[in-house]
């Protein structure tokens, strides 16, 4: 969804924008792709030709995808777009986990790349739960070395308040600190979370945190400056 409302939005803005789907299982997406790996990759024929499963099917159809890196790349050239959106499956096992993630994110373009991480804000609502967000996050991150943004989906889903607890968690060590204690009565538990908080702050793995949601649009424009001043020094992405 948030690849439909980012484009939509950066199209309203004149900017030449290409929407890209490296989900080869998605059933239904919310936009029309510029570029579709469904157009050249069938979850279908994969289970058919090699008798695989759907997780199966799956696993290769990323490794065929890495295969033909520099042939989607030249498919984008051909649409000659100033910026792509590229949404990638949201089994992180999938792609950020497996040697082919990487290497795609590589081959695909030789242009400016960032990440955008999406925390689910009910799930991430526990601080408990944000603080293993946070670890998944600091591991893509070291898998693809990018810049790294994170976005709050569906922020619309909460309270104001709950959204601001969790924004005063992305920029205060002590803030978590104090939630987690409140929160958890088991004391290993919160011992492993408060050891990954300060691993991750020691290494200095901490990335804005934008409230954003597809459906109401908010944060989108504070997302797209974050991005711009990622690229372009806040300057609007055009070549």
């Amino acid at each position: 969804m948030l690849t439909s409302s980012y484009g939509n939005w950066l199209r309203t803005e004149k900017q030449n924008v290409a929407l890209a789907n490296l989900d080869p299982g998605a059933l239904h997406l919310p936009y029309t792709p510029d570029l579709d790996v469904r157009d050249f990759i069938s979850i279908e024929n994969i289970m058919d030709e090699y008798g695989l499963g759907p997780n199966g099917a799956l696993i290769m159809a990323a490794d065929l995808i890495a295969d033909m890196s520099e042939k989607l790349g030249e498919e984008l050239d051909l649409i000659g777009p100033d910026i792509v959106l590229v949404d990638t499956p949201g089994q992180m096992e999938l792609f950020a986990f497996r040697a082919s993630g990487p290497y795609i994110a590589r081959e695909l373009t030789s242009e400016p790349k960032a990440i955008v991480y999406l925390f689910d804000s009910v799930f991430s609502a526990n601080p408990l739960n944000y603080v293993s967000n946070m670890f998944l996050s600091a591991a893509i991150h070291t898998r693809f070395f990018l810049p790294q943004i994170h976005a709050l989906s569906k922020c619309d889903l909460l309270p104001e308040k709950e959204v601001d607890n969790i924004l005063d968690w992305s920029e205060s060590t002590a803030a978590l600190e104090n939630a987690i204690h409140e929160r958890s009565e088991d004391e290993t538990r919160r011992l492993l979370s408060y050891n990954l908080m300060e691993a991750m702050h020691q290494l200095e793995l901490s990335f804005a945190m934008i409230p954003v949601s597809s459906r109401t649009n908010e944060g989108i424009v504070e997302l797209s400056a974050f991005v711009e001043r990622i690229f372009k020094g806040g300057e609007k992405i055009t070549y």
